[in-house]
């Protein structure tokens, strides 16, 4: 278990790392960066570097964990990348079924595998499934996540990289935004970001802004979340219009 800087999760849990871009926002990857930096330093996990590796000696991590923990699964890859075996995911599930006081949230640019394989894996409650959609190309994956079996569906729109306008949010529980952060991170606009959070408050589906990625994104240069030493700090800042979202799921 690693706990996560992550702000909407607590800690990481990767039985597979490594992945391959799919799509605009791949383009500067963060986990690419990581795991390349922990392959220069040796570590056994990261041995491919970035290439995708199953991590079998992490696979039942959580079984050890006495605390329930918000767990953000596969941070550094995709659990439905195709070169993860059908036979590898069914494990990692049966391990999420049977820890019913963990809360697993999977993050995923690869939804139509989710659909293919809707019939042989079990969404018991507590796994929250999302997609991400970094911009109007790819909206058509929240179409694919409302038909999956999950009983909380998110969308992370990070790196958020243009206005959404696709607004329909009904059947989605939870709306993540954040701004590209690194040196080469791509500039996000308040507008794209209040627009969203518009569509949310209309519909009744929790909000959470995760950061502007670089302060010179932000509009308000005083913004007190830019400091590190706030409790709330998150890269660029993490507030719209002097306010702090950091809505969840209400989960009956």
């Amino acid at each position: 278990m690693n706990r996560s800087n992550i702000e909407w999760t607590e800690v990481t849990w990767n039985p597979t790392t490594g992945c391959t871009k799919v799509s605009t926002g791949c383009k500067n990857c963060y986990a690419e960066r990581w795991a390349n930096m922990q392959h220069k330093r040796g570590i056994n996990q990261y041995r491919n570097g970035f290439d995708l590796t199953l991590a079998v000696e992490r696979l039942n991590d959580p079984l050890k964990w006495k605390k329930p923990q918000i767990v953000f699964v596969n941070s550094m890859s995709d659990l439905f990348h195709d070169k993860v075996e059908t036979d590898y995911i069914k494990k990692i599930f049966s391990v999420m079924n049977n820890t019913p006081q963990h809360t697993y949230q999977i993050l995923t640019k690869r939804i139509e595998r989710v659909k293919d394989l809707s019939d042989s894996i079990f969404w018991s409650d507590n796994i929250w499934l999302g997609v991400s959609v970094e911009n109007n190309d790819f909206v058509e994956r929240i179409e694919i996540l409302k038909k999956t079996f999950a009983k909380v569906k998110f969308i992370s729109f990070e790196p958020l990289l243009s206005k959404i306008k696709y607004n329909d949010f009904t059947d989605i529980d939870w709306v993540l935004v954040g701004g590209e952060s690194g040196g080469n991170a791509r500039k996000v606009e308040k507008e794209w970001i209040k627009s969203i959070r518009d569509n949310c408050k209309r519909q009744n589906t929790a909000f959470f802004f995760k950061q502007w990625g670089k302060r010179i994104f932000n509009p308000n240069p005083k913004d007190p979340t830019i400091d590190r030493k706030h409790p709330f700090y998150a890269k660029g800042g993490c507030m719209v219009d002097d306010k702090i979202y950091r809505e969840y799921p209400n989960i009956e």
